[in-house]
């Protein structure tokens, strides 16, 4: 990518002193948009309002697959690659590779995630042949009640909770990554955190990227711990090219190396710090307390496994939405034939048909997903006679209005209120498969971009809990699946997939990043690789789209003009917009080579070996 420009898609190069002036771009496209009748007026004024994603687009740059023989490692940041490249040559797993990989991750690309957020990681044991899922997603502390986010019975507003201790749930990278080690771990545990430690204290040079989001958040997001590393005294952005170095984290990743997650989350030098910076927080104090952080353990669950016509992928179970969602869709879908044959790649058809059935799926996730724990989803949602009935509901020439929640079990949705989540992405996707067949597809958050802008022992915390519902219940006075609760986890997005061929082997490693948008992703890059038959690097370029229930989502450029004018006479409302996906792919292709892909939209890279 240039690093002195971004690119908007349809628009020309911008320099970066300028960007600021992408909500006037956006606008003027839009306007563009109308007037070719592709989109509808009503449409554009209820979704301008903020609808940038939080972690903006910053330009693209075209992606060359990777093919290798033994191993791949597919990330966000060349550094957070090269960490995971270097542990598998010395010997590790997939396991160790995505801890060191996470590791850099937090360094290099801290407005998507860090040990002051959490994770989920679908694994494949090649020896074993067996599925595992671990979940390190935070938890609200004790003392949260279902009111957490109101005053006065009125909801606070989005940005103030985002920047205060109200946002903060227990970080859980930590605890998952150990738990991840100790089971499938081959590398001594202090060996994956070098990588890290090292690019710490010797410095890393800030990306056109980090540069950009800083640029444009500035610094009043954050906490002044946090702005005297990210800003210079006059308040302006470190610039692309500055050598960044964080001494600090450092240190603090000694003391885990050494400790193991015990030095992170026992009565110590981080869990002070991180409680300090939650009682200091502006807006509003949180009330963790260092027995929540002490008390937090990360789970392994049940993976989310069905068969898509001849091949079974495996996803992530609650709190994630992500497995049953992207499973509901791809068995709606099973009703088509979608292969490149015989509805063609992209074709109206096909668009049409794909965000029908994501309306389908996101009602009935919006409804009945959260913390499994604390809710529990009603029986039957990809039980064959529901999605039968549910897929009766789609019309092959109609767009449908926004679908109510469907009703797996009887009287189901008079136990469920009405969602009310608003989901913001800031977050990281990592594939990796080493030379033993261990596969791990790992996403990984703070949250909202540079999560909640507060700072602990060099690292940023996550603003998790505005993933919770900030109304309790809903009109009618149902409560809401995904309320707030303490020792509850939110319901996330995220959704870390694997997919195996009919002979059992495994097929590909995927995830993605953006927020509510992550499903959309994954179900258009399985589709891509599965149905029409593209590679890695082909999957992960191909222009965004889906629904989540409302209108029809575009990728903002000129792939708008071109699906708009295709879906428009199904009558779908269609909305462009910055779709800034991050998906980063591994395939195994049948002569047992491996492709890499990471998505054009951000600075990431594959890498084998």
């Amino acid at each position: 990518m240039d690093e002195q420009a971004i690119s908007w898609g349809l628009f020309r190069r911008v320099p970066v002193e300028k960007q600021r002036q992408a909500p006037v771009l956006l606008i003027a496209a839009i306007w563009f948009f109308v007037s070719l009748g592709v989109l509808s007026m009503p449409a554009v004024a209820q979704d301008v309002r903020a609808r940038f994603a939080p972690e903006g687009a910053s330009g693209t740059s075209a992606k060359t697959q990777v093919i290798a023989p033994n191993f791949m490692v597919s990330a966000a940041n060349p550094h957070a690659v090269d960490a995971g490249v270097a542990i598998l040559k010395a010997g590790g797993s997939a396991v160790d590779a995505a801890i060191a990989t996470q590791l850099v991750l937090n360094l290099v690309e801290p407005q998507s995630s860090g040990i002051g957020g959490g994770a989920f990681i679908v694994l494949f044991d090649g020896a074993g042949k067996k599925v595992r899922t671990y979940d390190g997603r935070e938890t609200a502390p004790a003392a949260a009640q279902p009111d957490r986010f109101l005053r006065d019975g009125r909801r606070m507003s989005f940005r103030t909770v985002v920047n205060s201790g109200l946002s903060v749930g227990v970080p859980g990278l930590v605890r998952v990554m150990e738990l991840a080690h100790q089971r499938h771990g081959l590398l001594p545990w202090p060996r994956l955190f070098e990588p890290a430690i090292r690019l710490s204290s010797e410095g890393f040079k800030v990306s056109p990227r980090l540069n950009l989001l800083l640029n444009w958040y500035g610094a009043k997001r954050f906490v002044p711990k946090a702005r005297a590393y990210f800003f210079d005294p006059s308040g302006q952005p470190r610039p692309v090219g500055y050598l960044l170095k964080n001494v600090e984290f450092a240190d603090t990743l000694k003391r885990i190396a050494e400790g193991g997650s015990a030095a992170f989350y026992e009565d110590g030098p981080i869990a002070r710090s991180i409680i300090a910076a939650l009682q200091s927080a502006p807006n509003a104090k949180g009330d963790m307390t260092l027995q929540d952080i002490a008390d937090y353990r990360a789970l392994e669950r049940e993976p989310v496994c069905f068969k898509y016509r001849v091949r079974r992928i495996c996803g992530m179970g609650p709190p994630s939405s992500g497995g049953i969602t992207v499973a509901q869709t791809l068995k709606l879908l099973e009703g088509y034939d979608l292969s490149k044959q015989a509805i063609g790649v992209m074709s109206p058809k096909a668009l049409h048909l794909i965000a029908e059935a994501q309306k389908l799926a996101y009602a009935d996730r919006n409804r009945y997903l959260a913390d499994a724990d604390f809710v529990k989803p009603p029986e039957g949602l990809l039980a064959p006679d529901y999605i039968a009935k549910r897929r009766r509901l789609i019309s092959d020439g109609e767009a449908m209005m926004r679908p109510q929640a469907g009703q797996p079990q009887a009287l189901a949705h008079r136990r469920f209120g009405a969602d009310e989540t608003f989901e913001r992405s800031g977050t990281s996707h990592i594939s990796i498969v080493d030379k033993r067949g261990q596969a791990v597809a790992m996403t990984t958050t703070i949250e909202g971009g540079f999560g909640s802008g507060l700072w602990a022992s060099g690292f940023l915390l996550n603003n998790e809990l505005t993933d919770f519902s900030f109304l309790p219940v809903d009109a009618q006075g149902r409560p809401i699946a995904n309320r707030v609760e303490g020792g509850k986890r939110p319901r996330s997005s995220m959704s870390p997939t694997l997919v195996f061929g009919q002979d059992g082997k495994l097929e590909a490693a995927v995830g993605s990043v953006g927020g509510s948008r992550i499903i959309l992703y994954v179900i258009k890059s399985l589709i891509a690789l599965t149905d029409w038959e593209m590679s890695a690097q082909a999957a992960a370029d191909l222009s965004n789209f889906g629904s989540r229930g409302g209108p029809f989502e575009v990728e903002l450029g000129p792939a708008a003009i071109w699906q708009g004018l295709k879906v428009k006479p199904y009558g779908h409302t269609v909305v462009p917009d910055l779709m800034t996906s991050g998906t980063h792919i591994v395939v195994r292709r049948p002569d047992g080579l491996l492709e890499g892909a990471a998505d054009p939209r951000r600075e990431g890279v594959a890498e084998g070996g």
